[in-house]
């Protein structure tokens, strides 16, 4: 475990914290005027590869060569050249820091971080990390790579969980959830919705997907994979065979057959390790998930069609009142497509890059896909 500290003046900044992954949906933007609760689960601690936040460089303003040492194989709008590597933490992990009132930002309903670092330290006044916690973001604080430095603690060493512990304790991501928005006229509320944590991680598996494809036409299991993915793959992609076959693997199902040319496995929550097949399927390409998304596919929730004798049990659908359900089909994450993809090498090839031209296109129509 860590504790982080000032820079300036070696002031102890936050509780002690155990590191993990830095969950896919951490740069989301979600919706319009949505509460978003925290991002990183009390007591953890992530750190992000990437800058964050101004200032920026439009791409146009980018030497292609230096783009790609920085990871990015297709234009984008504009690069951050903010510093890389901040330590992604819980509003209420933070210690001994205030926040700078001068540095709020163009936020809506909180603080978004725009201006740069928006909390110093108490003890010496050096801005030491930034919090966010606007509408539409996940709540957190990101403390600078070159403002703090982490110190072992004493304390009991945090060993990764096996895939069957993690299987047994971690809890699955619903599809569909209810959405808190800020107060209004009548006060706060909320509404029924896709789940964000899916609609990133849906983005984040949809690059990879098509990468995978090869430019062929893919096919996932049907139910809910089918629901998130078959629609975007089927538009994105040529029709026609062959087809090539994507299939859930991961601790716990059956080993995948040797013909299967993609797989939706699990990704480590605490090492960020993607979940890698033994035998045969060694050779298909691995599509990360987030465990509780990976989780509710290998184990989606079965409702009773009709109510059962005596008290009725939880898992029983209602039908008074009526269960609150999306009402418009599923969209992958844009932001968090565009970011996965310009990563992967396979980004340089024409006919992804036309994909990402077009867009504002698939966002903006009646059958968006984004």
């Amino acid at each position: 475990m860590f504790v982080f500290a000032c820079a300036g003046c070696g002031a102890e900044l936050t509780t002690p914290l155990s590191q993990v992954a830095l969950p896919i949906h951490a740069r989301q933007t979600y919706g319009n005027g949505a509460q978003l609760p925290v991002l990183m689960k009390a007591g953890t601690f992530a750190v992000d590869p990437d800058p964050w936040g101004g200032p920026w460089r439009m791409w146009d303003e980018i030497d292609p060569g230096e783009a790609e040492a920085r990871g990015i194989f297709a234009p984008v709008r504009a690069l951050s050249d903010g510093t890389p590597g901040a330590s992604v933490i819980a509003p209420g992990d933070i210690r001994g820091a205030r926040l700078i009132p001068e540095r709020r930002g163009g936020a809506c309903c909180g603080v978004d971080g725009v201006d740069g670092p928006n909390m110093a330290c108490e003890a010496c006044d050096l801005p030491v990390a930034t919090r966010v916690d606007d509408c539409s973001l996940w709540q957190a604080v990101r403390l600078s790579s070159d403002a703090v430095h982490r110190i072992p603690v004493d304390g009991a060493h945090s060993v990764p969980l096996t895939w069957a512990e993690l299987a047994s304790q971690e809890e699955e991501t619903p599809l569909f959830e209810p959405i808190s928005t800020w107060g209004g006229p009548l006060g706060p509320s909320h509404y029924w919705s896709w789940s964000p944590q899916w609609e990133a991680a849906a983005g984040h598996a949809l690059a990879h997907l098509l990468v995978a494809s090869r430019r062929q036409p893919v096919k996932v299991p049907d139910g809910a994979a089918a629901d998130v993915f078959q629609r975007a793959l089927d538009t994105l992609l040529p029709s026609g065979a062959p087809k090539r076959r994507a299939v859930l693997a991961g601790p716990g199902r059956p080993a995948p057959d040797a013909d299967a040319d993609i797989l939706l496995v699990p990704v480590h929550p605490q090492t960020g390790r993607t979940w890698a097949p033994e035998g045969p399927a060694a050779s298909a390409y691995l599509v990360p998930l987030p465990l509780g998304v990976w989780l509710w596919l290998a184990s989606p929730q079965q409702y009773l069609p009709v109510p059962a004798s005596g008290r009725i049990p939880q898992d029983v659908l209602r039908d008074d009142p009526l269960p609150m359900l999306p009402n418009y089909l599923f969209r992958a994450d844009r932001e968090t497509f565009q970011h996965t993809l310009v990563r992967l090498p396979a980004a340089r090839s024409p006919w992804l890059r036309a994909i990402l031209e077009d867009l504002p296109h698939l966002s903006g129509a009646s059958t968006a896909l984004f």
